[in-house]
């Protein structure tokens, strides 16, 4: 998957990620570094539970990356102390 994919998937990710637990944004540039990191945390859960993880621009990578976008999103808000 090329860059600009993993940009778009994070931005996307990142966003719905960041609605779900705590209904406001962490700000665009946050938004997309989470939702990147979520993308590869979403696919290293789903590889350890058997399934495949992110595999390209696409729905089911979207879901997998909003997965893990939604964990960072809450060991993010753990770790610094905010609370949703």
């Amino acid at each position: 998957m090329g860059i600009i994919s993993w940009i778009i998937l994070g931005v996307i990710a990142g966003f719905i990620g960041s609605k779900i637990v705590n209904k406001s944004g962490q700000g665009f540039l946050m938004d997309i570094v989470l939702g990147i990191v979520g993308a590869i945390v979403g696919g290293v859960i789903f590889s350890a539970f058997g399934a495949t993880g992110v595999t390209g621009l696409n729905i089911y990578s979207l879901i997998v990356a909003v997965i893990g976008a939604v964990v960072v999103l809450w060991g993010y808000h753990a770790f610094s102390g905010r609370r949703a």
